[in-house]
């Protein structure tokens, strides 16, 4: 990259900040920051978290760098702040390619009052104002297999899950008994089969995902348990991810129990719960949030190859 294209890109980063900023700004949403290393460690058994080493502390490790600030806003939000937003960096070990940055920009907002589905209303209104108008497809995550691999994910065995993969991505043994195998297998079929069909020449939202892929979100007993939670698609990339946010405690902290028990069984380090974030959850008013990658926007946005192209450095 020449000085000259550091210099368009910085100046394309602030201007995509500042119309972020004036955006949430006119809605009347409060701008907040939240600290980037806390105490806590995510559990999600998918995730790791660098860990931030205190020399003064005979190198002890001091707190993580936040995959989210997630945590810290809902304690903002439980104290009564009302919609907030952040603009923020965020970190991922182990993350890196062309859509990928161990450190990232991230903007999370949280709407009071909202469920899942206003929430996309919204969103959709922020990216047309940001890439110009894009037609809306909204398609159920059971319903994107159907259409695009053919099979209906919550009733097929995990041999045909396997079968619908291409060759070189198949489970050698695949085994009914493994619930992460499982989740392993629809993952694969996701980004080899549906993820490159979504968003094309439209946003696609993807949601009401299985209750086990709920994380932080609200489960509903439909004609089988789906959690209220979306993901956003454009040209077959994954920009925001965002919930009707769970408020009950007690089934968090069995949902952070049971991610646990998965990183044991995968002879992985067992992480301590939030109890910061436990303890304000059923303090929490009833709304909605989203996480939508500012990085991948402006690679959209510019036409670029990769993230390292589309911000700066």
């Amino acid at each position: 990259m020449t000085s000259a294209d550091l210099l368009d890109a910085l100046r394309e980063w602030a201007t995509l900040l500042a119309r972020l900023r004036q955006f949430f700004d006119e809605r009347g949403l409060l701008e907040v920051q939240t600290p980037l290393a806390r105490a806590y460690a995510v559990t999600d058994p998918y995730q790791r978290c660098f860990s931030v080493i205190d020399p003064a502390n005979e190198g002890g490790v001091a707190g993580y760098l936040q995959p989210s600030p997630e945590s810290a806003m809902k304690q903002l939000l439980a104290a009564g702040s009302g919609s907030i937003y952040q603009i923020c960096k965020a970190f991922r070990a182990g993350e890196s390619g062309a859509n990928h940055r161990t450190e990232f920009t991230l903007l999370e907002w949280y709407r009071v009052g909202y469920d899942h589905r206003q929430l996309m209303d919204e969103v959709a209104e922020l990216v047309n104002e940001l890439l110009g108008p894009l037609p809306v497809e909204r398609i159920t995550w059971r319903e994107s297999f159907v259409r695009y691999a053919d099979i209906d994910p919550v009733v097929a065995e995990p041999e045909a899950l396997n079968a619908r993969l291409p060759d070189s991505m198949r489970i050698t043994t695949p085994d009914a008994r493994e619930e992460s195998q499982r989740r392993e297998l629809l993952d694969r079929l996701l980004v080899s089969r549906i993820e490159p069909n979504l968003g094309q020449n439209c946003m696609t939202f993807l949601y009401d995902y299985p209750a086990g892929q709920a994380a932080l979100a609200r489960v509903r007993a439909e004609s089988w348990p789906v959690a209220s939670r979306f993901e956003l698609y454009i040209d077959g990339l994954e920009i925001a991810n965002g919930f009707h946010e769970l408020k009950d405690a007690a089934e968090q902290r069995q949902r952070f129990e049971h991610d646990n028990r998965q990183r044991q069984r995968e002879g992985n380090v067992e992480v301590a719960l939030d109890e910061p974030l436990l303890s304000c959850l059923n303090r929490l008013p009833d709304c909605a949030g989203v996480a939508l990658g500012v990085d991948r926007l402006m690679k959209i946005s510019t036409g670029a190859d990769s993230l390292v192209a589309g911000s700066p450095p």
